[in-house]
């Protein structure tokens, strides 16, 4: 079929900002960065998306940016571009004007990916490999960009500014959070539209967590070799575009419905916050297709190595690298950043492999021109922004180094939990110090304990469940030999490799569990709990579940009728523990140098003698029971609305090992004694509630966790 390339379609000069397919009421303005092109072509298709009725020529070229104004243009018009200029591999250029290409800044999509050799810029098969160049047309696979209105209507719409001290973050997936749940309609499941419905809200509510963290929910496509086998990329790692939502998440293409998702976890108080993957692209290595950026512009867009631009730098293990030190790059990442605030209300943003964001030519940088940006920009100055501190290459782990403004992913608190608990020897040091906020990764330029995302599980890795009932990793469906995922899992499967209907053995694993979760939120820190873990879900030892877009990683609610129950009740009482103690997350570290009006230090580390720890104490490298005593009275906090924050005293106890260890409950002052409120050995953790006298010695069972509050005598 031939398209004419005569214009019938009126078109004006227009502007060179802002970049992408902007309705302004009018008409549409189309905008596009290319340093290197010698013409761009925006196609136009009916609205079924398959037939291109007419190619228009931007007429202007400002600054790098090619524009036009099309005044007869209205939302819901479908595009994409063609863009011309020199295919030279070797020297860093790959135009292919036979490629239909998506608009970096598309704010929607329409149509599904359809995979064939066609998308690729050369000749599949050829042994020149990609230094050929192929003449077909790969429109008809291809999403095609569609224009957008805006325009929604918030109400009273306000973020909830939930302090960082106070903050939950619950990490969840928008399809396998619904997909299986019974009180969602079915239309609705694996949607937007299902997340926003008042079941899932009133249960995240009940849960009592303050944030959903949602896995990648901007534009993606799923890898050819996990279509070619059935499967489909789950995790959504394989970013197409950075302002459009992804379209298998909604139900009807209106951006209204992830508006209205916000809308109204925003209304029970509950934030947002996204994962976004601004470090690569989907259109992988030098053999990778052409889908994007490699078509616009593939020398400024992308990383390419110094000495021969044909291939890529590829610091983060997917093929490529987007390269943030071009100043068009990072401007697109500021804005995809700026939209998804101001248009979309977010509350924060998880940064997948973050690291890759602050590297300069020469390295990692906290300084780097990407994080500058970000500190000094007005529209994120109060959003959260977390890091995951580590990429794959050089120099690429950097837990503790980012800069002022920044929480990070916690891996060290991760492993050392996992370990201690697991009864690996020579963990207290190490286990002190994770569960006091990890000042030695963080306390520095004014950063706070909250800067330390704490977790013990998350959507990489086992699930709680299976973390306790698998000694290996069991990716077979993955289609890899089940080489791929990580191998040291610090689990321990309690003496079966996976399920068993030996009541001991599901017992001591659901205790377990109890263990793991309540060291989580008896940290200083901010706690990140995977979705699911409350409920008992299981992937059946899959460990890298991302191409399991089925019931391995969908959530089943079915769970919560056996053990499941019990365990969201545990996690309830935890996290309402956790909000009822201010003590268990304070703004600032803890190291013994605050005191009380009688004396009494703000945290206190006992043996199982109920004597402080002293520094021969701390090389017993067997000992796996210890006592940590917060005290809520020394120190002057207050909130935020500027209410004073004292506590009272709570005494955690911790005793990973396996047999039953006799503890003596210290002797502080002005109290007659200690009251049980969390008790691990209990399915609800519900604690007895009777008092135990100071300086009484009391049997704790072996791996088992417990929380007292101290009962003051009269008058204090």
């Amino acid at each position: 079929m031939s398209i004419s390339t005569a214009t019938r379609t009126a078109v004006w000069p227009g502007k060179p900002y802002p970049l992408g397919a902007n309705w302004d009421g009018f008409g549409v303005n189309f905008a596009l960065f290319s340093a290197h092109a010698e013409k761009v072509e925006l196609c136009l298709f009916d609205q079924t998306g398959q037939r291109e009725v007419e190619r228009v020529v931007l007429p202007e070229h400002t600054d790098e940016v090619w524009h036009g104004y099309l005044p007869e243009a209205r939302p819901g018009l479908l595009y994409g571009y063609r863009v011309h200029g020199p295919y030279e591999p070797a020297a860093g250029h790959r135009f292919n004007p036979n490629k239909l290409l998506l608009d970096p800044y598309a704010k929607a999509l329409f149509g599904p990916f359809r995979w064939s050799d066609a998308h690729y810029g050369y000749r599949v098969g050829s042994t020149r490999e990609d230094l050929s160049f192929d003449r077909r047309d790969n429109a008809r696979g291809m999403p095609k960009c569609r224009v957008v209105d805006r325009a929604f209507t918030w109400g009273h719409d306000r973020h909830p500014a939930v302090p960082w001290s106070d903050t939950v973050i619950y990490e969840t997936h928008v399809g396998g959070f619904t997909m299986r749940h019974p009180e969602v309609p079915a239309p609705l499941r694996g949607t937007f539209a299902g997340m926003s419905t008042h079941a899932v809200i009133d249960y995240l509510k009940a849960l009592g967590i303050t944030s959903v963290e949602f896995l990648p929910v901007q534009s993606f496509a799923d890898d050819r070799h996990l279509v070619g086998q059935g499967l489909r990329n789950y995790w959504g790692y394989n970013s197409v575009g950075f302002f459009a939502p992804e379209p298998r998440y909604m139900t009807t293409g209106v951006l209204s419905e992830f508006k209205t998702m916000v809308a109204r976890l925003h209304e029970a108080g509950i934030e947002v916050i996204l994962d976004v993957v601004y470090n690569h692209t989907g259109e992988g290595n030098h053999l990778g297709p052409t889908l994007s950026f490699k078509g616009i512009d593939n020398l400024s867009y992308y990383r390419l190595l110094p000495d021969n631009p044909r291939f890529y730098i590829n610091d983060t293990g997917t093929g490529n690298t987007l390269n943030l030190s071009h100043p068009r790059v990072l401007q697109m990442v500021m804005d995809s950043l700026r939209y998804w605030v101001t248009e979309m209300h977010v509350d924060g943003f998880r940064f997948d492999l973050a690291t890759v964001l602050a590297r300069e030519p020469y390295g990692f940088d906290p300084g780097s021109g990407f994080l500058d940006a970000v500190r000094q920009d007005p529209a994120l100055a109060d959003v959260k922004l977390i890091a995951e501190p580590w990429d794959v290459g050089p120099g690429g782990y950097q837990v503790g180094n980012f800069p002022p403004g920044w929480a990070e992913w916690n891996d060290r608190y991760r492993d050392t939990v996992r370990r201690y608990w697991r009864g690996d020897d020579g963990m207290l040091p190490e286990l002190a110090g994770r569960i006091a906020g990890s000042s030695d990764l963080f306390e520095k330029r004014g950063r706070r304990p909250w800067s330390s995302v704490n977790f013990v599980t998350a959507h990489d890795g086992f699930t709680l469940h299976d973390l306790v009932s698998y000694n290996d990793k069991h990716n077979w469906a993955n289609g890899e030999d089940n080489r791929d995922g990580h191998s040291a899992n610090h689990s321990w499967n309690h003496g079966v490799e996976g399920e068993t209907d030996d009541p001991a053995i599901r017992e001591a694993r659901a205790k377990q569990k109890r263990n793991l979760l309540a060291t989580l939120f008896l940290s200083q820190g901010t706690p990140m709990m995977l979705a699911g873990d409350e409920i008992g879900h299981s992937q059946k030892g899959n460990n890298n579940a991302y191409c399991q877009d089925n019931e391995t990683s969908w959530l089943d609610w079915a769970r919560l009728k056996g053990e499941g129950g019990p365990m969201l009740a545990f996690v309830k009482r935890l996290i309402a523990l956790r909000k009822a103690h201010p003590v268990l997350r304070r703004p600032v570290f803890l190291h013994g140098r605050r005191t009380s009006a009688d004396g009494l230090k703000d945290i206190v580390w006992y043996t199982p003698q109920g004597v402080e720890k002293s520094a021969e104490d701390w090389r017993n490298g067997h000992a796996r029971c210890i006592m940590l005593l917060l005290n809520g009275h020394a120190g002057t906090y207050t909130g935020v609305d500027g209410a004073p924050q004292d506590d009272g005293v709570l005494l955690i106890v911790l005793n990973a090992h396996t047999d039953t260890v006799n503890v003596t409950l210290p002797e502080v002052p002005d109290a007659r004694g200690w009251r049980c409120v969390l008790d691990t050995r209990v399915a609800d953790g519900a604690g007895d509630g009777r008092m135990q006298l100071a300086g009484r010695t009391m049997p704790v069972d072996g791996r088992t966790a417990l929380v007292f509050v101290q009962v003051e005598s009269p008058g204090r």
